[in-house]
C-alpha cells in the first residue's frame, strides 16, 4: 500500500485511470470490521469509543495503510479526528520488509538497492505506527512551523491517545483531487503552490526536520491560500552537512570550487569514494542539468510552470540516471521522497512558482 501510494502521484508516468486506482490508497483503502476497531480501541483504553466520546463516528472518513480515521466530538465539545491503527500492523511490515529483502536480492548485490537504505526505509514506516512518538512529532512541527501563518496543523489530545490510538483537533481543507473539481483560478493555484514550496523550504532549511510522507492525502487545501498539513508519523531529522550538500543543488556553488564538490561527494557516496569516480561524474552532472534547465540562477528568478510536462519529464530523466549510478544514500532516501513528492503536488495543480527565489530566501551557502 505505501508502493501505491507512491505511484499515485506518478502523474507524469500513468494515466489518469491508473492514478484514481492507486489515489484510493490515500486515504480510501478497506476499513477494519466495526467489531475490530471497537475492540482494537478498548484494548487500549479499556471502554469503547461511545463511551469515551460525546458522539463517534463508527465508519471512518479516512482509512490508508497502517490505520483509519473517524470523526468524533469530545465530552468537552471539541471536534476531533481520532486514529485507530490497524492490529498486528508492526508485524505485517517486519514481514513485508523480509519478503522485500529476498525480492530485491540481485539489486542488493549488485549494489542498486543497498541494505542500508532498505533499513532506513523500514525505520520510517515502523516509526509510523508509534503514534505516541506521532504525537511528540505533532509539537514539534506545531512550534517550529508556526512562522508559517499560512499553515495549518492539528492539537493533540494527549489524554485521548496512546501507542495505537491518536485523537487530534480537525484541520479543515479539500484533499487536491476535491479541491481541484472546484476549479481553483489560476492565481489561486499559484498561491498554493508557492505555499508548498515555501512550506518544503522552512522545513528543510530552518528546521532542518521534514514531514515526509508527501502524498496529497496528507493536504488541505483551502482557497484563501490556508494549507493544513496532518499524518505526522513519518519525520526525517536531516543531518547539517546532508542540509549543506542539498542546498549545492540549487546554488551550484560546487561546479566551480572542488574542494567544495569532494566534500558533497563524501557526504553523498561516502568517505572512500573519489569525485572523479565516473559514476560520481555522471550524477553529478545529470543533478547540474536538471537544476540549470528548471530551476536556474538568473536575476529577476524565473517563475517556473510546474504543469508542464517537460518539468516532470526531466525529474523523471534524473531519476534514471541516479538509479542508474547508484545515488542511493540512506540520508537522501526520504529527502528524496518529501521532494518528489511536493513536485508532483505542484505539477497537478499546475502552478506557477519562482522556485530559487524561494529556495534563495532561507538556503545555506558554501562550506561552514
Amino acid at each position: 500500500m505505501k508502493l501505491g501510494q507512491a505511484l499515485s502521484m506518478q502523474s507524469h508516468i500513468f494515466d489518469a485511470d491508473v492514478l484514481d486506482e492507486l489515489a484510493g490508497l490515500q486515504m480510501q483503502a478497506p476499513p477494519m470490521h466495526p467489531a475490530l476497531m471497537r475492540a482494537q480501541f478498548r484494548s487500549a483504553f479499556g471502554r469503547y469509543p461511545e463511551e469515551v466520546f460525546r458522539s463517534f463516528e463508527p465508519e471512518p472518513f479516512a482509512a490508508a495503510s497502517l490505520g483509519q480515521v473517524h470523526a468524533a466530538v469530545t465530552r468537552q465539545g471539541d471536534e476531533v479526528a481520532v486514529k485507530i491503527q490497524y492490529p498486528a500492523i508492526r508485524e505485517a511490515v517486519a514481514s513485508d520488509f523480509k519478503i522485500l529483502r529476498t525480492a530485491g536480492f540481485a539489486a542488493r548485490l549488485t549494489g542498486h538497492l543497498p541494505e542500508a537504505v532498505i533499513r532506513e526505509v523500514q525505520r520510517g514506516i515502523l516509526e509510523e505506527t508509534d503514534y505516541v512518538k506521532e504525537a511528540r512529532n505533532i509539537e514539534f512541527f506545531r512550534k517550529h512551523l508556526a512562522p508559517l501563518s499560512f499553515v495549518k496543523l492539528p492539537r493533540v489530545f494527549h489524554e485521548l491517545s496512546c501507542d495505537c490510538v491518536l485523537t487530534m483537533s480537525r484541520v479543515r481543507g479539500l484533499r487536491l483531487k476535491e479541491f481541484l473539481e472546484t476549479k481553483p483560478l489560476p492565481e489561486v493555484r499559484d498561491t498554493i503552490g508557492e505555499g508548498l514550496c515555501r512550506l518544503f523550504f522552512f522545513q528543510l532549511f530552518r528546521v532542518q526536520a521534514l514531514h515526509a510522507d508527501p502524498h496529497p492525502g496528507n493536504y488541505l487545501l483551502n482557497h484563501d491560500g490556508i494549507i493544513g498539513l496532518v499524518d505526522f508519523g513519518c519525520v526525517k531529522h536531516l543531518k547539517p552537512e546532508v542540509v549543506r550538500c542539498y542546498a549545492q543543488f540549487w546554488s551550484r556553488e560546487w561546479a566551480h570550487d572542488a574542494d567544495l564538490f569532494a566534500e558533497i561527494i563524501h557526504v553523498i557516496f561516502g568517505s572512500k569514494v573519489s569525485p572523479k569516480e565516473p559514476r560520481v561524474r555522471s550524477c553529478m552532472n545529470g543533478i547540474r542539468r536538471f537544476y540549470d534547465e528548471f530551476h536556474p540562477l538568473v536575476v529577476p528568478a524565473r517563475v517556473l510552470d510546474l504543469g508542464d510536462p517537460k518539468f516532470m519529464n526531466g525529474l523523471n530523466e534524473l531519476a534514471k540516471v541516479l538509479l542508474k549510478n547508484k545515488f542511493l544514500s540512506p540520508e537522501f532516501i526520504f529527502l528524496s521522497r518529501a521532494e518528489s513528492g511536493m513536485c508532483n503536488l505542484l505539477h497537478t495543480l499546475k502552478a506557477r512558482v519562482a522556485t530559487t527565489q524561494l529556495a534563495r530566501e532561507w538556503m545555506p551557502l558554501g562550506r561552514k
